[in-house]
């Protein structure tokens, strides 16, 4: 049965412009998933039929009338637009008909629909957004980036058994390992709330590592990152402005003079590897886990290339069965505990 994935076309800074053209660009390449863009139909098909006939036949138009405003409170998102773009491509999840939704839309609007439309998975106190950072070999996971700025020690907890069956299904790795972000590596160090959750993961079956500070998240050491949404949004958004920061200084440093140009000519292919490594669009598309569906977040001011990613994160959470997977993990922890 072919499967589909539902768009959010209207969401984020840019909207149809952006989402449009990378649902082409996506469902050109991918054989066993269809694509339901939701959304304003009178502006969403001159765009769509703009582009390649054969790519554009896997992609529908679910219209809806209404749109989140990146800045419109949660609530009202939630109590007074029925038919946003955001809230019915969560309701083709919710009733079958696509298997993941993809919104670069109010993170806060988003979080709330999933939360009463998919429902958090039984056991699952708080769902948590998931996220990829670069590191010096590849990458590492941090979660939590935002869906819960005030955590318990049994939220942390659960974030971890979260995110290393996320990272275990996502990637393949069959006991990952996780470590608690603190303000130091010693025991005495943090509240006591990263205390006690230290403890919870210290005597679960997770591989934990103990505590990780801020300066260690790229170096590679761990799998997975687990940290309160404030301290992990604060860190995402941290580095993608250092990612930034450090293009921006090359580029004006290697345009000074004619020499420094015909240097950056030499350099050309290792800055450009350089680049791919630490670009933030390569990691756009964070996803809101412990659902009883897939929810896949981009940036708001993504452009094509990163909500591209951001759709490719959704095939893969869909084709590994992502939810199902830490459904049963969350069971069978509450099992072994009972």
């Amino acid at each position: 049965m072919i499967k589909s994935i539902a768009i959010d076309a209207m969401g984020g800074d840019i909207g149809p412009q952006v989402t449009v053209p990378a649902t082409v660009a996506v469902s050109a390449d991918t054989a066993d998933m269809d694509f339901i863009l939701v959304g304003d139909e009178e502006k969403l098909q001159p765009l769509l039929t703009s582009h390649n006939a054969q790519a554009a036949a896997k992609i529908s138009i679910h219209h809806a009338s209404e749109v989140v405003a990146m800045d419109e409170s949660p609530t009202h998102a939630l109590r007074r637009k029925k038919d946003s773009s955001m809230r019915v491509a969560m309701d083709l999840v919710k009733n079958g008909s696509a298997s993941a939704c993809v919104s670069a839309g109010n993170t806060g609007a988003l979080t709330a629909i999933a939360h009463v439309i998919l429902r958090p998975l039984p056991g699952i106190h708080r769902p948590a957004i998931i996220s990829q950072l670069p590191t010096v070999d590849g990458h590492i996971y941090l979660l939590d980036l935002g869906a819960n700025v005030e955590c318990s020690a049994a939220d942390l907890f659960q974030f971890g058994v979260m995110g290393a069956t996320f990272v275990k299904y996502m990637e393949g790795i069959e006991y990952p390992s996780v470590a608690l972000l603190n303000i130091g590596v010693e025991e005495i160090k943090g509240n006591q709330v990263i205390k006690d959750a230290s403890v919870l993961l210290e005597s679960s079956e997770l591989n934990y590592q103990g505590y990780i500070e801020g300066d260690r998240i790229f170096s590679g050491e761990v799998n997975v990152v687990v940290c309160d949404g404030f301290s992990g949004n604060v860190v995402i958004k941290t580095g993608a402005g250092v990612s930034r920061f450090i293009q921006s200084t090359l580029r004006e440093e290697f345009e000074r003079s004619f020499m420094t140009k015909l240097a950056a000519l030499v350099a050309r292919p290792i800055l450009s590897r350089a680049k791919e490594r630490i670009d933030p669009r390569v990691y756009n598309g964070a996803a809101l886990i412990g659902l009883t569906g897939s929810v896949i977040k981009s940036h708001g001011a993504a452009d094509q290339v990163a909500f591209e990613h951001a759709l490719r994160k959704a095939l893969s959470e869909v084709s590994n069965e992502v939810p199902a997977r830490i459904n049963e993990k969350i069971t069978e922890l509450a099992v072994s505990t009972a």
